[in-house]
């Protein structure tokens, strides 16, 4: 097929309608495509791999009916024409072809095949130059993600520009039952580009039709070919009519494709109460690992006053306006297939910068950095690390009392069973802590275990355990935070803990429902013995990782009942507990209740932990789940001395089909969180530690077909005022998404007052998203 021979069909006819758009576009593409699918069988296609194409490639072809005309060197096949040439399909009832022009004319439900699967349609086509060049009229074209592009008239230039005239665009699905009916969206343009070289599709003079009713005018509107994964170009913009703290502003990202392994986004926010901040973002998929950065830098004109914190202390701002940034760097390396090696890089020059800008990462406690060499092994990890923290919350942290990690050794290893049928594990975590104002000190600690599991012939599990914890510390500035000891200021100490224990767990199993559940009522037992710990409290030895010390149905059978291991459960004590347990048709009901009796009592531990007395308090937990509507998980600890409940949460989960609800509890006689605030040697904790947590939040969904409505409230009924609430509804379909989204928050985070989050976001398939935040 040779060049064209200068004849353009003039575009026909008025907008495109959505009967083209529905029956005619989708039924001819069944139809080409189980054509295409039985040609490809029986035909072999000719692709050029060379230069680009002449015209002169060999031509395939299969029809029905040829006939020649030597005369006028006209060849006309007829009765589904099916023709291969360079790398594009021709299918159509009739194709007739000028051997003086190299022209093809093809009429009747004409199908033409691109490359990258795109399939055009038209009744009627003049294509030369390989099927790259040419004009048809009243095109549809089926593309990627079910998106579907149609237009009156359509010139072909080098299967590289395609120019269209009054053009339609949607990827919604149309009805099969009433296909005259417009798509739920469409954008319709006077005319459209679309460049198949660089994968983009621009319309002029168009307009956004929602269920047919124009809703927004567009002069120029650019977007990528649906095919197109990644690919340089402006994302959609972003609008926020108000914020606290930057006014209106809008956000202007740009995407950039750098390889096929690494991009970058580049935003630009200019608001209208403080100065304009850059940020960028560049990512990388390294053949031995990945590399993220997250960086931004602002004038921030916004100047923070003072305020009271949590504990009464009048706290200020310094260095929070002016130039500011942050920088959010993570990067992974495989060494080899044991070891590998990586980063997390969270700094920000101040917390006020990043409530002022929106950065992510504002409401945590702090921002933590590390570096960190991993490997793993059979039944063996290491990893060597450095930590560095940054705080955030103002009101209830200072920054000079974090601490430096600097470094941190942790290995574990599980062994083999040996010859008496035990496994040994041995674990270690050694680090060095610095802190500017507060205890530094360095530790060595090395744990050893061995678990030895038998049975007998009544049913009974037992396991014998025999460990042995050992550690040795360099202390300075004992008397200070977290610590506050009172004898020595810096010391040399160690401590070694031989632990024996013996568990024994007796389930006794049933079957009921004519053998679809089964009932399994198990009592367990466990004896402690180790050499009494004494009071922690008043040792001369850095308390890192065990400031928490509580019973709860999670710690009733653990050796050691502190969270790490700087402190250790030493004494003799026994455990006792029966667990229940139902499960028919994939409904359950797990029950169990328990409680502790020790022989040392070390009545200065931390309040309402539980262990106060010989005999501790009462834990129970329980999950029902006795049907598909309903989840239910509580727990709770009693007092029998004080006849009070010092502990308890419970989660409910109930709803149908279509509605869902939540709950939540938690509630503790104080809020544990600040018993470390001051000075807990030489004076009480601060009043805010003795203030109840009492806290419900609830929350609902539903949803029915595409639309959707959610909410919740979380109140804290001590303080007798709402914590945070809000909701979201929506809809969403196969090409489209609504959804309006509200959040208040009431508490305070440092100097942050109680507001008010709304947004608004529209999604369109292959198009993008358009959002409206304040």
């Amino acid at each position: 097929m040779g060049p064209v021979a200068g004849r353009h069909a003039q575009a026909r006819g008025t907008l495109l309608t959505a009967t083209m758009l529905g029956s005619t576009l989708l039924g001819a593409a069944i139809q080409v495509h189980r054509a295409h699918a039985q040609a490809i069988s029986t035909k072999p296609i000719q692709v050029q791999t060379g230069a680009p194409a002449s015209g002169n490639e060999p031509v395939t072809f299969q029809a029905d009916k040829v006939t020649y005309d030597n005369a006028n060197g006209i060849v006309t096949w007829s009765g589904n024409v099916q023709i291969w040439q360079n790398d594009h399909v021709l299918r159509a009832d009739t194709v007739t072809y000028d051997r003086n022009t190299g022209l093809a004319a093809a009429k009747g439900n004409v199908a033409l095949v691109q490359p990258d699967g795109t399939v055009l349609f038209s009744d009627y086509a003049e294509l030369s130059g390989g099927m790259r060049n040419g004009i048809m009229t009243r095109v549809h074209a089926l593309m990627s993600e079910n998106a579907k592009l149609a237009a009156n008239g359509m010139r072909r230039t080098d299967a590289k520009v395609n120019d269209l005239a009054r053009a339609v665009y949607t990827a919604c699905a149309i009805c099969a039952k009433h296909p005259e009916r417009p798509p739920f969206w469409q954008l319709r343009a006077y005319d459209a580009i679309d460049d198949t070289e660089h994968k983009r599709i621009e319309f002029r003079d168009a307009y956004i039709d929602m269920l047919g009713i124009p809703v927004m005018y567009l002069p120029v509107f650019s977007m990528s070919d649906p095919s197109v994964k990644r690919q340089s170009g402006f994302l959609t913009p972003g609008l926020t009519p108000y914020d606290r703290y930057l006014g209106s502003y809008a956000t202007i990202p740009y995407y950039w494709v750098i390889d096929g392994q690494s991009d970058m986004t580049i935003q630009a926010l200019l608001s209208t109460r403080t100065g304009p901040q850059v940020s960028s973002q560049y990512r990388n998929a390294l053949n031995f690992g990945t590399l993220n950065i997250l960086a931004g830098l602002a004038y921030d004109t916004h100047r923070e006053g003072a305020f009271v914190n949590t504990f009464g202390n009048t706290t200020g701002s310094t260095n929070d306006h002016g130039i500011q940034g942050f920088v959010f760097a993570q990067a992974q390396a495989s060494i080899s297939r044991e070891w590998r090696t990586g980063a997390n890089i969270n700094l920000a020059t101040s917390a006020n910068y990043m409530r002022d800008y929106r950065v992510t990462g504002y409401g945590q406690e702090t921002l933590a950095s590390n570096v960190y060499l991993e490997g793993f092994g059979t039944g063996a990890y290491a990893r060597v690390d450095a930590q560095a923290y940054q705080g955030l919350n103002q009101g209830t942290i200072n920054n000079n009392q974090l601490p430096w990690v600097l470094p941190r050794f942790t290995y574990s290893y599980f062994g083999q069973p040996d010859a008496l049928g035990g496994r040994l594990s041995v674990d270690t975590t050694d680090f060095y802590v610095f802190r500017t104002v507060g205890v530094s000190d360095q530790r060595g600690q090395l744990a050893l275990n061995w678990d030895r599991p038998f049975h007998n012939r009544l049913g009974q599990l037992w396991k014998l355990t025999l460990r042995l914890d050992s550690t040795l510390y360099q202390a300075t500035d004992l008397n200070e935070q977290p610590l506050y000891g009172l004898t020595k200021r810096s010391a040399t100490s160690g401590q070694a803990l031989p632990t024996m224990a013996l568990r024994m767990n007796w389930p006794f199993l049933r079957t009921f429902a004519r053998g679809r559940g089964t009932q399994i009522l198990e009592p367990i037992a466990q004896v402690i013995a180790a050499p009494n710990s004494g009071n922690s409290r008043t040792r001369n030895m850095p308390n890192e990782d065990s400031l928490a010390y509580e019973l709860t149905d999670s710690t009733l059978f653990s050796l050691n009942r502190y969270a790490g291991t700087d402190r250790l459960d030493g004494g003799l004590r026994g455990n006792f507990g029966l667990h229940g347990n139902w499960t028919w048709n994939g409904h359950e009901i797990d029950t169990l209740v328990g409680e502790s009796v020790q022989e040392h009592i070390d009545r200065n531990r931390i309040p309402y932990s539980g262990l106060s007395h010989h005999l501790s308090d009462v834990v129970a937990r329980a999950r029902l789940a006795p049907n598909r509507f309903v989840d239910f998980t509580g727990r709770v600890r009693v007092d029998p001395y004080a006849k009070r409940v010092d502990f308890g949460d419970a989660l409910l989960s109930t709803g149908l089909t279509h509605f869902h609800v939540t709950g939540g509890y938690v509630y503790e006689p104080v809020t544990p969180y600040y018993y470390y605030a001051t000075n807990i040697q030489t004076g009480n904790p601060p009043a805010a530690y003795y203030v109840k947590t009492n806290e419900l939040t609830m929350g609902a969904s539903a949803n029915w077909a595409a639309y959707h409505v959610s909410g919740f409230v979380r109140r804290s009924l001590s303080r007798e005022q709402f914590v945070a609430m809000g909701g979201n509804a929506g809809y969403q379909n196969d090409c489209f998404g609504f959804n309006i989204m509200y959040v208040k928050q009431y508490t305070s985070i440092g100097g942050q007052q109680r507001n008010s989050t709304i947004m608004f976001t529209l999604t369109f398939k292959t198009i993008g998203a358009f959002g409206i935040h304040g």
